[in-house]
């Protein structure tokens, strides 16, 4: 069981890295709060009944993680995952590359962290019917919600005089 979890979490890192980059700003942050997600997967991962996709539940234990976390702003200690199989990079690794993603990304980091979760969700395009198992709302909810915050984008990147 353990193998065939680190087999999974290393198939979808990636998503945990773009929560983690999209709710902390700070390196050290940042580690923590992969630690602390991968900590909640590990915790949760004998209670998943796989009646939806691996991703799905992780997407949803990890936003979950990072909104907590965000909300009560405590620092967990560090423990080391790398033993277990699970590389965690350098936070100078974690480049988001051309000019317009980082502008994009200092945009949604002034969004609220329900508004974060539901954009990152849209941006690694996740379907309506996926944000809303994600994150407990109906279809039509997710839609209003994206068309909300794509408005609200939208008024900040004019500062920077990008267009989504």
């Amino acid at each position: 069981m353990e193998k065939q979890f680190v087999t999974l979490i290393n198939q979808h890192i990636g998503l945990i890295y773009k929560v983690c980059n999209i709710y902390c700003r700070d390196p050290e942050d940042r580690k923590d709060l992969f630690q602390e997600i991968i900590l909640q997967l590990w915790k949760g991962h004998s209670t998943f009944r796989q009646q939806a996709q691996f991703s799905t539940w992780l997407y949803r234990v990890a936003l979950n993680t990072a909104i907590s976390n965000y909300r009560r702003a405590v620092r967990r200690p560090q423990s080391s995952l790398t033993e277990a199989g699970i590389d965690i990079p350098d936070p100078g690794e974690l480049s988001f590359g051309d000019e317009k993603i980082k502008l994009l990304y200092k945009a949604i980091e002034q969004l609220t962290p329900v508004e974060k979760a539901m954009i990152l969700l849209h941006l690694d395009g996740c379907t309506y019917h996926e944000i809303a198992a994600i994150a407990g709302i109906s279809n039509n909810n997710v839609g209003v919600k994206l068309n909300r915050i794509k408005t609200k984008l939208e008024k900040i990147l004019l500062v920077y005089d990008i267009e989504l």
